[in-house]
C-alpha cells in the first residue's frame, strides 16, 4: 500500500499528489510519479496566477529531489503549458519546484545552505551536481529571498568600497549598512556608473534619508554621493588615510635606501676575506645594510614592535633624521584618529602645518590630500565611523571566493555573498 503522506514527507513536497513510486535497480534511481493538487494546478509558472490551459507541452519531465539515503530520487510529472494574461504561453507552475528549474525547492535550499557553509568540492560531491549548477541554484534562491524582502529599507549610515574577486582587474562594488552590519547591495564594476546604479535603485526619497556615507578617497564615489545625497555627511576611512601616510613614509624610506646604495657604489671595493683593522670605513654600505630590514619597523604600530624592530627604529632615529621625521609624521597622523573630536581638530591643523614645512616631498603632497579631505576626516572622528566593517565584509567575500575556488561569473558570487552576509542565510529543509 502506498503511504502518500510518508512519501510526501520523504520527498519534501507540498500540495502534491503522489500517484506511484518506482525503483530502477539498474540505474539505482527512485522515480516518484506526481501531479499538483487541483488547487495548485493550471497556474502560470512565473507569477502563479490561475491561467487557461494551452497544450500538453513536450510531455512529461523530471525534477531532481534530495537523495533518499544513497539512492538518487526524481519527481516525474506532466509539463503542460498555460496561457497567462501577463506572460503569455508558459509552462504551468508546479508546487515542488521553481519555474524553469530542474530541482525541487528542498534540493535548492540544501545546496544553498551547503554553499554558505562548505567548499565547492563538498557541495558537488555530496549533491552529485556540477559547480555551475550550484551557481545557478544560488542565484535562484537569492532571487526568491530578494523578492520577499526589502534590503534597502531604513538605510541611514552606509559604507561603500570595492573588492577584487578575480585576476585582470575584476571588481565588485559593495555597500554595507553600518547600523545592521549587513551587506545590502553588490554589483560588478568599479566606476561611477556602478555607484550610480545603487543610488538609482535606492530612489530619491530614500537617498534623502541617508545621513552618513563612508568610503575611501575615490573621487568618483564622492562625486556621485554629492549629487545623489547632498545632505549626507561624507566620511573618510581612517584606515585609508593612515595608509596614505604609510605609503609616503615608504617613499622616503626607499629614497634613503637608494641614496645609501648610490653612495656605496662610489666607495672602494674590498677584497675577499676579513678586512684589515686599518681599513677605511664604508658608511654607504653600512647604511644600505641597516636600512634593508627597516620596512616593518617603520610600518608597525609602536606597541606591536618586536625587540629587534625597536632597536632598528632607535638606530634610524640616531642616524637618519629625515626618515625618522617621516616616521613621526605617520605616527602623528595615526594618533589623531584616537583623540576626542575637539582635540583632534586642533591636532590635525598642527599636523598639516608640520607636514607642509617638513621638507619631505612625499608628505608635502600628502598634506594637500589631507586638506582636500579634511572635513571628511574630522567627520570620521566625530561620528566614530570607518570602513573597518566594509573591510571585514570584503575579507569574508574573499574567503567565500577561496572556498569556492573562484567564480566564473560575478553574479553567482554576489548572490552567495548576499545570502551569507545579508542577514538571510538559508536554512536546511525541515529545520526552523
Amino acid at each position: 500500500m502506498l503511504d502518500v503522506s510518508l512519501w510526501r514527507a520523504l520527498l519534501g513536497v507540498e500540495k502534491t499528489v503522489v500517484e506511484r513510486v518506482e525503483f530502477d535497480e539498474d540505474a539505482q534511481l527512485l522515480v516518484a510519479h506526481v501531479r499538483p493538487t487541483s488547487r495548485a494546478r493550471g497556474r502560470c509558472g512565473i507569477c502563479g496566477r490561475p491561467s487557461a490551459g494551452y497544450d500538453a507541452g513536450q510531455g512529461r519531465r523530471r525534477w531532481r529531489a534530495l537523495d533518499l539515503g544513497t539512492i538518487r530520487a526524481v519527481l516525474e510529472a506532466d509539463a503542460a503549458r498555460v496561457t497567462c494574461a501577463e506572460h503569455g504561453v508558459v509552462v504551468a507552475g508546479v508546487p515542488w519546484a521553481r519555474h524553469d528549474a530542474g530541482h525541487t525547492y528542498a534540493f535548492d535550499q540544501t545546496v544553498a545552505w551547503l554553499a554558505t557553509q562548505s567548499s565547492k568540492a563538498t557541495v558537488t560531491q555530496l549533491m552529485r551536481i556540477a559547480w555551475r549548477t550550484v551557481g545557478s541554484i544560488i542565484s535562484r534562491v537569492w532571487a526568491d529571498v530578494d523578492a520577499g524582502c526589502d534590503r534597502l529599507e531604513g538605510l541611514a549610515r552606509i559604507g561603500i568600497d570595492e573588492i577584487s574577486y578575480k585576476k585582470g582587474h575584476k571588481y565588485v562594488m559593495v555597500v554595507v549598512d553600518h547600523d545592521t552590519r549587513r551587506l545590502v547591495w553588490a554589483a560588478p564594476g568599479r566606476n561611477s556608473a556602478t555607484v550610480r546604479e545603487f543610488f538609482d535603485l535606492l530612489g530619491p526619497q530614500r537617498c534623502a534619508q541617508i545621513t552618513h556615507v563612508s568610503a575611501d578617497g575615490a573621487d568618483f564615489i564622492d562625486t556621485i554621493v554629492a549629487q545623489m545625497c547632498p545632505a549626507a555627511t561624507r566620511v573618510a576611512d581612517p584606515f585609508h588615510v593612515v595608509k596614505w601616510a604609510t605609503q609616503a613614509l615608504d617613499e622616503v624610506r626607499r629614497g634613503a635606501w637608494n641614496d645609501a646604495r648610490e653612495l656605496a657604489r662610489t666607495e672602494a671595493k674590498r677584497s675577499r676575506g676579513r678586512p684589515p683593522a686599518d681599513a677605511p670605513p664604508r658608511p654607504g654600505s653600512e647604511r644600505a645594510k641597516g636600512l634593508k630590514g627597516a620596512r616593518y619597523a617603520l610600518w608597525k604600530n609602536p606597541e606591536n614592535l618586536s625587540d629587534n624592530q625597536q632597536i632598528k627604529l632607535a638606530w634610524i632615529a640616531a642616524t637618519d633624521p629625515r626618515l625618522y621625521r617621516a616616521y613621526l609624521l605617520k605616527e602623528g597622523l595615526r594618533t589623531i584618529f584616537a583623540m576626542p573630536y575637539p582635540t583632534a581638530v586642533e591636532a590635525l591643523d598642527r599636523w598639516i602645518s608640520w607636514a607642509r614645512r617638513c621638507r619631505l616631498q612625499a608628505f608635502v603632497k600628502l598634506a594637500r590630500s589631507i586638506v582636500k579631505h579634511k572635513a571628511r576626516i574630522l567627520a570620521a572622528i566625530e561620528h566614530n565611523l570607518s570602513n573597518g566593517l566594509i573591510e571585514s565584509t570584503n575579507t569574508k567575500i574573499r574567503l567565500i571566493t577561496r572556498i569556492a575556488f573562484g567564480f566564473k561569473s560575478p553574479e553567482a558570487l554576489i548572490a552567495l555573498a548576499l545570502l551569507s552576509l545579508g542577514g538571510h542565510r538559508p536554512t536546511l529543509p525541515g529545520r526552523n
